[in-house]
């Protein structure tokens, strides 16, 4: 592997620290805070390299992995909800799920009250291969939980959430809730 920790990575052929502008520090900040986008980079590889693998069987990539997961997580989600969330084109949805519900990893439904509407769930096959990929992730940060000790959860949780941008922080933290979390607004909710 090539040494990306060069100090000549970071300077100039003056010395100098490059500029926010250039996509690094401006003079002042933390040079250390380069070793946490790095960090963040390599964890995000490890993080999809047992999906990846187990997607690249079916000729999926990420954004099949992703469309599984919140129509799994979430049945009956309109397609709108979706690309909301997902934040890509409607031409990059239509042609994910176009391949999920092909290949019967994905149903779709209309709305009751309004039949243009389009619901998504998982077929069996599509649960199936979505809670085998969690599981490879949920292993992954588990240990990596453990091995940051029993403080690091609730700091994790804030820094990830802190990474959100502040306009789709709400609907994030509405998105991902915790079982626990999901059965409080149960009770309070009086359900």
């Amino acid at each position: 592997m090539a040494d990306i920790t060069r100090a000549s990575s970071l300077t100039r052929r003056a010395g100098r620290p490059r500029t926010g502008s250039e996509g690094l520090p401006a003079a002042g900040k933390q040079p250390d805070l380069i070793a946490h986008v790095e960090l963040l980079f390599f964890a995000y590889r490890d993080f999809t390299s047992g999906p990846d693998a187990a997607l690249a069987q079916y000729g999926f990539g990420r954004a099949h992995h992703r469309v599984l997961h919140f129509v799994h997580r979430n049945p009956g989600l309109r397609v709108a909800n979706l690309l909301e969330i997902l934040k890509i084109t409607k031409q990059s949805l239509a042609r994910v799920l176009k391949q999920l519900i092909g290949e019967g990893f994905i149903t779709q439904k209309a709305g009751a009250q309004d039949r243009r509407e389009r619901l998504l769930y998982v077929t069996p096959k599509g649960a199936r291969l979505s809670d085998r990929m969690t599981a490879l992730q949920v292993g992954r940060i588990e240990a990596a939980l453990e091995a940051a000790g029993p403080e690091a959860e609730a700091t994790i949780k804030r820094f990830l959430c802190a990474m959100i941008s502040e306009e789709d922080r709400a609907q994030v933290e509405r998105l991902v809730r915790t079982p626990r979390e999901s059965e409080k607004l149960s009770e309070e909710n009086g359900s």
